[in-house]
């Protein structure tokens, strides 16, 4: 006998449908805004390292097709696949917050929740309580109440789970400083959705788009932003959170945010650029550094 809210089981090729479907509303999504960007083409235009002009409609595009895949991700219970698709939507509307009406002097996570203290609400700011809310709200969608846990202890995983969804989404903007780079860590997860898992679905759901993205990404015509970056990282966050047992999702949460916090003394890309594997993997398919 199946236990509720563990799903249906599933195999691993019902991962394509999520995978398909989310890769496909990407590039209508993609040519969509192309066509008629919302609030006008300059809204989202950005200069990238190189000092070139680029768009953030990609970031939109990602985060609705992200949210679809999700929503269809055959095999998950209902509960699972509306965590999936409010994690990434709720992750993508605060992204886009700060990526169009950046406010305040203050950078990083440090600077946010130090400019929070002294009662200064950035975008920044702004982002990390919305992500935060809506990162819980899908954990607990997703986290069902084991059987003989209490009120209170059902309450603290699910608190847990929503650190999770919401650090991950963190993280994952924190890779999108060079073309592909967020991209290809969201496609290392892959291998999860061919487990069987429920949770495979919204793994697939979020690689999809990346896929189909990926060229606009590395061809430097178009970057995730925190809108895309931050919809990507929690769509995996809740998929992780309901993958995970109690213990499972404190250690994942407490190497995301070992991640988080060495990011604010060491730059991922000189790490990067100074491990061989890494390197390579980071330089595939984009255009040389000048």
């Amino acid at each position: 006998m199946r236990r509720r809210g563990r799903g249906l089981a599933r195999g691993p090729g019902s991962s394509l449908v999520p995978g398909l479907v989310s890769a496909g509303a990407a590039r209508a999504a993609w040519a969509a805004l192309r066509a008629a960007p919302p609030g006008g083409e300059e809204l989202w235009a950005r200069k990238n390292h190189r000092g070139e002009p680029l768009t953030l409609l990609e970031g939109p595009a990602y985060a609705v097709a992200a949210a679809a895949g999700a929503a269809l991700a055959p095999g998950a219970p209902g509960r699972l696949r509306a965590a999936g698709s409010l994690a990434a939507l709720g992750a993508g509307a605060f992204g886009a917050v700060d990526d169009l009406r950046e406010s305040g002097s203050s950078k990083g996570l440090r600077g946010h929740l130090g400019a929070l203290r002294r009662g200064e609400l950035t975008t920044g700011g702004l982002k990390i309580l919305g992500i935060g809310a809506t990162g819980l709200a899908a954990a607990a969608l997703a986290v069902p109440r084991r059987e003989g846990a209490s009120r209170a202890g059902h309450a603290a995983e699910v608190a847990a789970a929503g650190a999770l969804v919401a650090g991950a989404a963190n993280l994952a903007n924190l890779f999108d400083l060079r073309p592909g780079r967020a991209f290809k860590v969201v496609l290392l997860h892959a291998p999860a959705a061919l487990t069987g898992h429920p949770a495979g679905g919204l793994v697939a759901a979020a690689c999809g788009p990346a896929v189909a993205l990926l060229p606009e990404d590395l061809g430097e015509r178009a970057m995730l932003g925190d809108t895309g970056a931050n919809a990507a990282g929690a769509l995996l966050g809740t998929a992780l959170a309901a993958r995970l047992g109690p213990r499972g999702r404190l250690a994942t949460l407490a190497v995301v945010t070992g991640l988080t916090l060495a990011s604010e003394k060491v730059s991922f890309t000189k790490v990067i650029a100074a491990t061989p594997g890494l390197r390579e993997l980071d330089a595939l398919g984009r255009r040389p550094a000048t």
